[in-house]
């Protein structure tokens, strides 16, 4: 009997990915969806006995998606495929009914693992022949995930390395960090400030930069504190007594180090590439973002900019992450991510 499977993921990339790593003799009828709310109408229609489901989305994200799956008492087995690695996530989604968690990007043994374990496939003991007319089919089902371009794979890659900077940030702090969906875009230095979700306020921030290089591809990391968050930051630091410029060096120079390295160390890894990077330097302290910009107008011009809006939940703390990849870096950065495309 053939098994419905619903791929819920919206980067066009992670959806191929999935789909690429189906066994290639199961007897599946493969559908895709780019939401939670497409995935529940799939499932309302039948096509999702098994779901593969992302949790950061737009419209409806994973959460949300098994939370109205319990609530219509929906048939379908889920398998959250998330770069959202924190302990916390492993343990809401289960909470949610999820079968099993596994992280991106996907690897090929612990989903075969996963899906023999709960009776979802038998792995043949002899290789598989696979027929002309399944291999045609494969090709076909792989095409639905849909067309993919150089930013879909930057925000999907960005989506991993993110993660990775969130799951060490939640340990840490002992906390729970939101996770947001990456913003990607090619920007001239006069539109950065507008880029900036920090500047929708009137607050000030703080700053730090760290520079990375390596195999043709270089940049910086700029990483940004809204001033309103120090004492919260404090707390769970566990610093104590008044808090001073120096205290607040301390607080941002500590989480900016986590954030960036664990974020320009993530994006290398999915490149297979090294980053050289430089010592954090403070940009500003109390500074408007304009104020920024403007200051270090001739350090960024054109650029690739990556935008992540880091926020803790149950407490008063926001981060801006920019990762800014240099103009003549984006040749040789395409051709690092050409082979997502295939």
């Amino acid at each position: 009997m053939t098994t419905r499977v619903l791929i819920c993921d919206d980067s066009g990339v992670a959806r191929k990915q999935m789909a690429r790593s189906l066994p290639e003799d199961w007897d599946i009828d493969v559908s895709f969806a780019a939401h939670g709310g497409e995935a529940i109408e799939a499932i309302k229609e039948g096509k999702g006995d098994i779901l593969f489901l992302d949790l950061n989305m737009p419209v409806m994200d994973g959460y949300e998606t098994l939370e109205n799956i319990l609530k219509l008492d929906l048939p379908t087995v889920t398998i959250v495929i998330s770069g959202d690695i924190q302990p916390e996530a492993h343990e809401r989604v289960k909470a949610l009914g999820a079968i099993a968690f596994i992280k991106k990007p996907i690897d090929n043994p612990t989903l075969l693992q996963i899906l023999s374990d709960f009776g979802l496939y038998r792995e043949q003991t002899e290789a598989p022949v696979v027929s002309a007319e399944k291999q045609a089919a494969f090709v076909e089902t792989v095409s639905k995930a849909g067309e993919v371009d150089y930013r879909d794979c930057i925000q999907e890659i960005s989506n991993v390395a993110m993660g990775q900077a969130a799951d060490l940030l939640a340990r840490l702090l002992n906390v729970f960090v939101k996770m947001p969906i990456p913003n990607v875009n090619i920007l001239e230095v006069s539109e950065l400030e507008m880029a900036l979700s920090l500047s929708q306020t009137n607050d000030t921030l703080s700053a730090v930069c760290q520079g990375f290089i390596g195999s043709g591809l270089s940049g910086e990391a700029l990483i940004m504190f809204s001033d309103s968050s120090f004492s919260d930051m404090a707390k769970l630091l566990r610093y104590e007594g008044e808090i001073d410029r120096t205290v607040e060096l301390e607080l941002i120079m500590e989480i900016a180090s986590i954030l960036s390295g664990a974020c320009i160390k993530g994006i290398a890894e999915q490149l297979d590439i090294g980053f050289s990077q430089g010592h954090p330097m403070v940009l500003g302290q109390h500074v408007k973002v304009s104020d920024l910009i403007k200051a270090n107008a001739s350090r960024w011009k054109q650029t690739l900019a990556i935008e992540i809006t880091y926020e803790i939940e149950n407490h008063n703390i926001t981060c801006d992450v920019l990762l800014l990849f240099t103009e003549d870096s984006l040749e040789k950065l395409y051709k690092k991510l050409s082979y997502l495309m295939d």
